[in-house]
């Protein structure tokens, strides 16, 4: 009888019908196609420090996430960039002065080079202020919210993400909200102008394993807001000490950030899906280990968890029943692949 034969083994593990997302990522990755567009990109730039411990401090935040971005989350060495107010202080890792002019030309060249589907991470550290407009302090003329807002016009396609960790930040939100970006600050507003315990966290979320609540091994941008946001007032309470900041997460593009995300209601949807390890990770499977079917299955998570966040965004437009039996089939889904990448990897699953 027809149809009755042994049935090839998928190229891509045991998940299951994965479906058509899974075959469309299989395919592009097997031409090399989606590993680069849609690679992560950082650009890290600690200002001036104003005494030596916060340099010392400074540098090592920066340095942590420089690591964690290479050997957690897969970004090659040449998509991380480091300035900082004294170039002279690691001539291996630092690549530039952090300057108005240095930064502008940094993205200025990432524009060019970035695929049209990347994610570009900017993490600014050090001193902020409002005199006249909210500002990072640098060596020579300070970078200004609107000066950033101005450069990002640049990516008129890519992911952005802005994370101000500096103290009296909470203003640049207005400047830089919009769609496809994701912004985070570490205070409220200007008027939270005290040194922040903000990046040291924020920084731990991506280089440890705490921040990573639903255990899937990778790190959503509102898991490492929240875990950061958690710590700091828990340090703050261990110190018996008034909090002094509050930080922010704005990624619906309304201009106004929210301490405690909700993504049923508000801020939260986007963070919660974008991963700064996307494409990454796929890169580095297809590359590192040789074997293209678990750069697929990256690519077909990905895919998935787009997909989900998109149907949770429509909810409201939906009828329940389908609404709810949609999302349970996409969530199994989305086990049976992560199970699959797990196993492909030699790792048990949870």
């Amino acid at each position: 009888m027809r149809g009755r034969g042994r049935a090839r083994p998928s190229p891509i593990g045991p998940v299951g019908p994965i479906g058509l997302l899974a075959l469309l990522a299989f395919a592009a990755l097997a031409a090399g196609v989606p590993a680069a567009r849609a690679q992560t990109h950082f650009l890290i730039v600690s200002g001036l420090s104003g005494e030596p411990r916060l340099a010392v401090a400074f540098h090592e935040w920066a340095t942590t996430l420089m690591d964690a971005a290479e050997q957690r989350l897969g970004v090659p060495p040449r998509n991380i960039v480091y300035l900082a107010e004294s170039a002279d202080r690691d001539v291996s890792r630092i690549q530039g002065l952090a300057t108005r002019e240095t930064i502008e030309r940094e993205l200025s060249a990432l524009a060019e080079r970035a695929g049209p589907e990347a994610a570009i991470a900017i993490v600014l550290m050090g001193h902020g202020s409002a005199a006249g407009e909210p500002r990072l302090n640098l060596p020579g003329p300070d970078l200004t919210a609107d000066d950033l807002a101005s450069w990002l016009v640049r990516f008129p396609t890519q992911r952005i993400v802005v994370v101000n960790t500096a103290s009296a930040s909470g203003d640049w939100i207005p400047a830089l909200s919009g769609e496809r970006r994701v912004v985070i600050t570490a205070t409220r507003s200007a008027s939270e102008r005290y040194e922040t315990m903000f990046p040291r966290w924020l920084v731990a979320a991506f280089a440890s394993d705490g921040a990573d609540t639903d255990k899937d091994g990778r790190v959503s941008l509102l898991e490492a807001f929240e875990y950061a946001r958690r710590e700091v007032a828990r340090a703050y309470q261990r110190e018996n000490r008034l909090l002094t900041e509050h930080a922010l997460l704005d990624d619906d593009g309304d201009g106004r950030g929210s301490h405690e995300p909700d993504p049923r209601s508000g801020d939260g949807p986007a963070a919660a899906r974008i991963f700064l390890d996307a494409g990454a990770r796929a890169a580095a499977a297809a590359g590192g280990s040789g074997d293209p079917g678990l750069a697929a299955l990256y690519a077909a998570r990905d895919s998935l968890e787009r997909v989900i966040a998109e149907h949770r965004a429509g909810k409201d437009r939906m009828v329940p029943e389908r609404y709810e039996q949609e999302l349970e089939r996409l969530l199994l889904e989305l086990a049976r692949v992560g199970r699959s990448i797990q196993e492909r990897e030699g790792r048990r699953p949870r």
